[in-house]
Parts: C-alpha cells; sequence; structure tokens
C-alpha cells in the first residue's frame, strides 16, 4: 500500500522577532512527526511554558518537548557546539531525552571563540567612534555567516577529520587574530587551546551527525508532518528586513527550503506569527514605537504586562503600537497562508487602541513599509483608532468568547493586511489557544 506523503507547515516570525513562535511550534508539534530549524544560531530564543514551567530554548528546535518527535538543526543554522551542549544537559536534568532524538546537519557551520571577540570587538569600535551599533547579541553570528559565505567556515563535517579541521582552524585563526589586534585593538586568540575544545565538544555532537536533507526528504514521503521552526523575524532578515539593522541570515519562509534540504514545493502552509502590538530589540528604525519607560503609559503597560525582555539577552524589548504595513510587507515576502496573533491578551484595559495602517515618506502617502533604514526611519505614521476593552481574554480558547472590541481589532488586521487570521494565542502556556483553521489541515 502506498503512503501518502505528510503534510509541511513554515512558521516565521512577521515582526522583528520575538513574537511567540516557540509556543505555537510547541503547540503545533503535537500533530506532527518531526520539527526543523532552518536558519540563525543561538542569538534566538524561544520561550515554552507548559504547565506554568518556562522553558527557555535556543537552539534546539521547540518540538523536544513533545516526547518522540524528530528534530533536525538544517544546514541554515550556524551552530556552537558549546552552547548546544549546555542546553542539552538542560533539558536532560529536567527529564527530557534528547540525543537520540536530535540529527545536526554535517552542514552547519560552526561558530568558534573568534567568532564571539570579532562580534563583541567591532561593536565596541563602533561605539567608540561615535557610530550607531547594529544591537548584536555578541554571540557570534555575524561573523560565522561570513566565514560560511567566504567558503573558509569549519562545518560540522569537518569534525571527523581532526587533521583537516585543524589545518583549517590555523589559517582561520591566522587571518582573524590579525584582524582582531592590529584593526580592532583587540586581544589574540590561542590557536592550542581552541583545537583542543573543538575536538572534545565536537566528540559529543559527532553521534548526532546526518544527512538532514535525505532524513526530511524521506520522512515525509513515508507520510510524516514535518514543522518548519524559523528565528528572529521578517523585518531582521538580511534581505528584506531593516537594512543594515538586521540579523545576519534569511529569516523568511522561502528559507526553510534552502536551510534544511527539502525543495521549496514541499511547503505546504506558512504560518505568520505577529504580537497583537510590535516590539524590537536592539539598534533600527521603529516607526510605531512609544514611549515604554515612563510608567503610566500605554508603551510602559505594553513592556510590562507583556513582560518584554529578550529571552536570549534579557535586553529589553522597544515596544509600540501594531503595524498593520509592516505585516503587509511580511505577507508578501514570506507568502502567508495565515496569521497567529500572540499576546492578545496583553492589550486587556486599554481604553484606545492605535492601528497603523501607512506611513507619509517624503509628502506621499504610503500604505507597506519601505525597504531600508533609511527610508524607514523616515515614515511617519498613520493611525486608526480602535476601542479597546476592558473584559480580561486570558486563557480563552474560543473566538466567540472575546469581547466584541477584541474580535473588531481582529477584523481589522485581516482587512488592512489581506492575511485571515487563523490562531490567536491568548496567554504563554500552550493550551490557551483559539484555532479558527488548522495549519496541517488543508
Amino acid at each position: 500500500m502506498k503512503t501518502t506523503p505528510g503534510r509541511n507547515v513554515v512558521v516565521v516570525g512577521t515582526q522583528w522577532g520575538d513574537e511567540g513562535k516557540g509556543k505555537l511550534v510547541d503547540w503545533l508539534t503535537e500533530f506532527s512527526q518531526g520539527v526543523v530549524r532552518f536558519q540563525g544560531g543561538h542569538n534566538a530564543g524561544h520561550t515554552l511554558v507548559i504547565n506554568g514551567v518556562k522553558t527557555a530554548l535556543h537552539l534546539i528546535p521547540s518540538g523536544i518537548m513533545r516526547p518522540g518527535v524528530k528534530c533536525y538543526i538544517g544546514n541554515g543554522v550556524v551552530l556552537s557546539m558549546s552552547k548546544l551542549l549546555e542546553e542539552i544537559a538542560g533539558l536532560e536534568k529536567a527529564g527530557v531525552e534528547v540525543r537520540s532524538r536530535l540529527r545536526i546537519s554535517e552542514a552547519c557551520p560552526l561558530i568558534l571563540p573568534y567568532h564571539a571577540s570579532l562580534d563583541i570587538a567591532r561593536e565596541l569600535a563602533k561605539e567608540k567612534a561615535g557610530n550607531d551599533k547594529i544591537g548584536t547579541t555578541g554571540r557570534g553570528i555575524g561573523p560565522a555567516y561570513e566565514d560560511k559565505i567566504a567558503r573558509r567556515a569549519l562545518r560540522v563535517q569537518d569534525l571527523k577529520n581532526p587533521q583537516r579541521l585543524k589545518q583549517k582552524l590555523q589559517e582561520n585563526l591566522q587571518l582573524h587574530n590579525h584582524v582582531l589586534t592590529t584593526y580592532l585593538n583587540s586581544t589574540a586568540l590561542d590557536f592550542d587551546e581552541i583545537y583542543a575544545e573543538t575536538i572534545r565538544l565536537g566528540e559529543q555532537i559527532l553521534p548526532m551527525i546526518a544527512d538532514v536533507s535525505k532524513e526530511l526528504n524521506a520522512a515525509h514521503q513515508q507520510g510524516a508532518n514535518l514543522l518548519f521552526e524559523g528565528a528572529q523575524g521578517t523585518l531582521l532578515d538580511v534581505d528584506h528586513g531593516t537594512y543594515p539593522f538586521v540579523t545576519s541570515s534569511n529569516c523568511v519562509a522561502g528559507n526553510a527550503a534552502a536551510g534544511s534540504g527539502v525543495g521549496p514545493g514541499l511547503l505546504h502552509y506558512i504560518l505568520g506569527i505577529t504580537k497583537a502590538y510590535c516590539t524590537r530589540v536592539g539598534g533600527g528604525p521603529f516607526p510605531t514605537e512609544l514611549d515604554w519607560e515612563k510608567p503610566g503609559t500605554v508603551g510602559y503597560h505594553l513592556s510590562t504586562v507583556g513582560a518584554e525582555k529578550g529571552v536570549t539577552t534579557g535586553r529589553s524589548r522597544r515596544c509600540g503600537w501594531f503595524d498593520a504595513a509592516l505585516l503587509k510587507r511580511s505577507a508578501q515576502v514570506n507568502g502567508l497562508s495565515g496569521l497567529c496573533i500572540t499576546k492578545l491578551d496583553v492589550l486587556d484595559g486599554i481604553q484606545e487602541l492605535q492601528l497603523c495602517t501607512g506611513y507619509h515618506l517624503d509628502g506621499e502617502q504610503i500604505d507597506i513599509l519601505p525597504m531600508g533604514a533609511d527610508d524607514i526611519s523616515r515614515c511617519e505614521p498613520i493611525y486608526e483608532t480602535l476601542e479597546g476593552w476592558t473584559q480580561t481574554t486570558v486563557g480563552v480558547t474560543q473566538y466567540d468568547q472575546l469581547p466584541k472590541q477584541a474580535q473588531a481589532y481582529l477584523k481589522r488586521i485581516e482587512e488592512v493586511t489581506g492575511v485571515a487570521i487563523h490562531i490567536v494565542s491568548t496567554s504563554p502556556d500552550r493550551d490557551h489557544t483559539i484555532m479558527m483553521h488548522h495549519p496541517f489541515i488543508s
């Protein structure tokens, strides 16, 4: 009897990251047999709350919290072995079995100590020169991707050949130590220390490496549903985001194919995750930003009630009104099938809500976010005022139980963006979710 191929869903952030993708991936994993991470590094952070217990993940796909589900780290991810093993140890301490279920692509570039040193030294140099910092996490993500593009990266597959690894590491460290000492006025790193540590960590990684592309395509043909988990958000995409204030990888849905080794025809449904308001970590333009540090303001309400702190760095997130013109850009570049609105409950108690529907830019009115930080920094938002609600939405699981004003707010988002809302999240808890259309059902 012929097996019917599975259905595959891609989850992407549609703003500047931190939209709540982890919860949705964990929730949707109930209906999948494999979860795939396809880009970024440990600069990402996904928080899951299950039965009131909070778990933060940075590299391992969020599906790891579901017993029996396979998790894959695709070739589009830059891998810090030390951080991955720390994460595995934490999960194992909590009783989660990881190693037999985690598969790591041989083609993943490795993040090594000199990448983080370069990252930090560059940001410090920008600060000393009085230039705007990009706002990186200092984890070495950008420099690791640079090595990949320059075709000099050490990859997971090099761990199988210590002599080849040693030669490549010597060449790379010579180059990067030169940049660190002569250009960035920083400290050179020791080859012997880095080599010994890389070999030690690699011995623990080797049993988990695999031809992820081959395994994913085989699983699909055998009927498995696959869930592709993006990191960061569309407006941090290196091509389509608020350049240069972006991350170093492609965060858009199309990269689920290139970053894991499946054909784009296998990406059946694209779920865009968006907060009911906007947040941003780090530098860069933010048209609808509010004063989020002043007590008594709407921005402060969003920041405190929404607990807006970065999962990876602990940095405060900048907060602002929902930007539908921004979401139109995200819908365009991702080809969204549907939206999931998260943190609707954070808006409880706000009397009037402002919804950005477009901008004034250099005397013209536009209805979609322009590309590039220079133009975006000059955008003046055009707002519509909508009535807020006083009732609590926390834990609501049926759409018709939402306050009428909340329903009107969601309806207006659909109208302005042109994308249907299929899911609404009403708290961080796994089960506090309203489902109108299931991504795994065509």
